[in-house]
């Protein structure tokens, strides 16, 4: 792979940034780039990308069109993504071109399930049991391995929202969800009985910095977020654990920017890391509304070589996806009282983020 570039000095206003990915993250991210007075270039694979609206720049190519990637590059003064399947040849042109930040390392570690639980693993940090699985035979040894009680198999690569996953409660169960993977690399895990869910986003600046938000709890709907509520449940205690946790990540990986760590609780109150992503996370969309500093903005600024925001919040808040068809309802969302963020999607589909809502009111403590 080829040698990663840093940055020399900060990327001053005027400065462009370039962002992989044209999604609602990477439009959050260029509006963010905006406020300080920094540009975005940013590059996509759809003609239709919501971030290509609020861009400076934008081009249209594949991520594996290697005379697109160094011209791209050529226009940015340091480079970051929004979703962390950037492929990994993609991610090694760029970081021998230009500063892209977070490294390569951090990538390659979250694509990769098995891989993720076991660096969570060696830093001491809890997971679920986990075991690998490549045939389904293994699938039935796995599950008698880690017990035999309830368990989920998921691929080890590229599954999100849900998507990529099965529950098995024998290992018959956990044989056919991998026959219903057709071949792709596995890893079988424990089922959790948690509490609740919480996440914490952290940054990490170019010097080692880092920070902070308040940890939120965060309330699903079938595998897809569907509310994060600030302050959540967590204790000031295990809100300051979550905050050691995604410390204690980003040092171990070198990392340089905002990073996303999903955990649960356990009913007696222990924190697994169920997952983290090496970028800007919907469960921290609510800092752009009761936070002077948003994630996005701390991102743009660990990238561009600036110091760290305040992340203290401002407000309690309680932020709520817009799915699907709930979207077409916007103009009743536009009085509702909330801070309204649509995310300028062409195509109404189920499930789909289209945009977020944020309820504020006055903070009630320092958690």
């Amino acid at each position: 792979m080829t040698d990663a570039r840093h940055l020399s000095a900060p990327v001053p206003p005027g400065g462009m940034i370039g962002i992989l990915g044209g999604g609602q993250l990477g439009r959050m991210l260029a509006l963010a780039a905006a406020r300080l007075g920094l540009k975005a270039h940013i590059f996509c694979d759809v003609a239709d990308a919501p971030a290509f609206q609020v861009c400076d720049r934008h081009t249209i190519a594949a991520y594996d069109d290697r005379a697109a990637l160094i011209d791209f590059a050529s226009s940015c003064d340091a480079i970051t993504y929004e979703f962390e399947n950037v492929p990994a040849r993609t991610a090694s042109v760029l970081a021998g071109l230009k500063p892209t930040y977070p490294n390569a390392r951090a990538l390659a570690v979250a694509q990769d399930r098995l891989e993720e639980k076991s660096f969570l693993k060696s830093l001491g940090l809890g997971t679920a049991p986990f075991a690998a699985v490549s045939s389904a035979e293994e699938a039935r040894t796995a599950f008698a391995a880690l017990g035999g009680g309830p368990a989920v198999l998921k691929t080890r690569r590229l599954g999100y929202d849900g998507k990529g996953q099965a529950k098995a409660a024998s290992a018959e169960q956990a044989a056919e969800a991998f026959e219903s993977f057709h071949g792709a690399a596995a890893i079988l895990e424990s089922f959790v009985d948690f509490s609740f869910e919480a996440s914490v986003i952290g940054a990490r600046g170019i010097a080692g910095d880092f920070a902070a938000y308040d940890p939120p709890e965060n309330q699903h709907a079938h595998h897809i977020l569907k509310r994060s509520i600030v302050p959540g449940k967590l204790t000031g205690a295990e809100s300051d654990e979550a905050k050691a946790i995604a410390k204690t990540i980003t040092e171990a990986l070198n990392y340089v920017g905002v990073i996303g760590v999903e955990l649960f609780v356990t009913q007696d109150g222990g924190l697994l890391v169920n997952e983290f992503a090496p970028r800007v996370h919907n469960s921290g969309h609510w800092t752009g509304d009761a936070c002077a500093v948003s994630q996005f903005e701390q991102h743009i600024r660990c990238v561009a070589g600036w110091p760290l925001g305040d992340t203290a919040r401002h407000s309690d808040a309680v932020m709520e996806n817009i799915l699907g068809e709930e979207a077409a309802d916007w103009l009743k969302l536009s009085a509702s009282g909330g801070a309204l963020h649509l995310y300028g999607k062409s195509e109404i589909r189920p499930g789909r983020k289209m945009g977020h809502i944020t309820f504020l009111s006055p903070r009630t403590g320092p958690r």
